[in-house]
């Protein structure tokens, strides 16, 4: 009772990282209810590990610091997707970047409003600027000296999403504030990253904007023009986060020179029909990354599954007869979340010779009502290899040979016998 808990958690040493994560989503920062305004001392828990099996020794000072990092960063994620959207518009999810910036002493760079589509943003620019507050571009990067590579992360923020003139309806549009999912991962991680060390160039791009209804709103039938200079054929204004994503993935190629391109969102509602509530979906031009997110998933507790990646049968399904592409597929019984996917990579280009992956977390963003923080565990293993921290090197599928012995397969099928007991 009180404002103290202490919570100790049993768990092999190859667990401690996940754990932490999950622990960390079940004490959620974001409320308005009046009981707690009124509280004049702050609750305070502490979390114990006590590892058993192989390596149980106490954890090391750096790997308790990792795990703060990491749950201080699932926190913030979920902080902003709980946050409606009167509190978390574009502008105030900029004031989250730039403090993020500030805690790392790095300044984004912002391009915003009008500014957009001046420099070619069409998709950014069409579907935020019918909002009070302008949609807009934001970068945070992280550029160590002997860095080998570069890599983007790119965030879908809609801070709001009413479908725009494709409007949704009264029961499918509360818990709309979530749609910046992507987005609020992606700041999570990347603090926690930089925080770590990373050797590697490493860039965050935000593309912010509030699907709104009004009399400048786009509508069904407009023509936009891509920062990748392909002309899209509107032909449904809720399919809006595809449009944000394929400015930002290109300016990653574009203007970042991105090797390595990892999309995260909450693109899709058929996402939760294709993996379900707990894995995310993974599209990827690269089959050794598409196994390595489903390893980087179990190994943090965000767990990811595979769609299909199969452009020459499925991208025919945005053919538009006066422009590139439409937005939105032909046929919604056709591999819905695979088709979206490849709306992005599309402007990429199929033939693009870099690493592009996709993730889309629409359902996994939240549980219930309130967020998970869903995305910054399973950045943070994914790319663990070019960490300084030994914890995060431990638990990236990339740093690892990919092929398991025969031991290490038996291992992890008794563990999942064990848990299915």
């Amino acid at each position: 009772a009180g404002n103290n808990r202490c919570i100790v958690m049993v768990c092999e040493h190859s667990d401690v990282f996940a754990s932490a994560c999950a622990i960390a989503r079940a004490f959620p920062l974001f409320t308005r209810r009046s009981a707690s305004s009124r509280r004049t001392e702050k609750k305070h828990v502490t979390v114990e590990f006590v590892t058993v099996g192989q390596d149980s020794g106490p954890l090391e000072v750096s790997t308790l610091k990792c795990l703060a990092s990491a749950a201080d960063g699932v926190r913030l994620a979920a902080r902003i997707v709980d946050a409606p959207c009167s509190e978390m518009n574009t502008d105030d999810f900029l004031k989250e970047i730039k403090a993020v910036g500030n805690e790392l002493g790095i300044t984004p760079t912002i391009i915003r409003g009008e500014e957009l589509i001046q420099k070619g943003f069409g998709g950014i620019y069409g579907v935020g600027k019918a909002a009070p507050h302008p949609p807009a571009l934001a970068v945070l990067s992280h550029t160590p000296s002997g860095a080998t590579q570069t890599i983007a992360w790119v965030g879908k923020g809609i801070v709001y999403d009413t479908g725009g003139l494709s409007i949704k309806g009264k029961t499918t549009m509360p818990g709309m504030k979530r749609d910046c999912g992507g987005a609020a991962a992606i700041l999570g991680a990347f603090k926690a990253t930089v925080k770590q060390g990373f050797k590697d160039n490493l860039h965050a791009v935000f593309c912010l904007a509030e699907n709104s209804v009004g009399p400048t709103a786009t509508r069904p039938d407009d023509i936009h023009t891509l920062y990748s200079g392909k002309t899209v054929e509107i032909n449904n204004t809720d399919a809006e986060g595809r449009l944000v994503l394929s400015d930002g993935v290109v300016y990653a190629s574009k203007d970042l020179s991105a090797d390595i391109i990892l999309d995260m969102a909450t693109l899709t509602g058929a996402q939760g029909i294709s993996t379900g509530k707990y894995h995310a979906a993974v599209m990827t031009n690269n089959e050794q990354w598409e196994a390595a997110c489903v390893r980087a998933g179990r190994s943090s507790g965000d767990l990811a599954h595979p769609l299909v990646y199969c452009p020459e049968l499925h991208f025919s399904e945005f053919t538009s007869a006066v422009a590139d592409m439409k937005n939105s597929v032909a046929d919604r019984e056709n591999a819905q979340s695979s088709c979206a996917g490849l709306f992005i990579g599309s402007h990429l280009g199929f033939d693009w010779p870099g690493i592009w992956v996709h993730v889309d977390i629409a359902s996994p963003v939240h549980a219930g009502e309130r967020a998970t923080g869903f995305g910054v565990a399973m950045l943070l293993a994914l790319f663990g290899q070019a960490s300084e921290d030994p914890l995060l090197n431990s638990v990236s599928p990339l740093g690892a040979t990919t092929a398991k012995t025969a031991s290490e397969d038996q291992m992890e099928r008794d563990c999942k016998r064990r848990r299915l007991v």
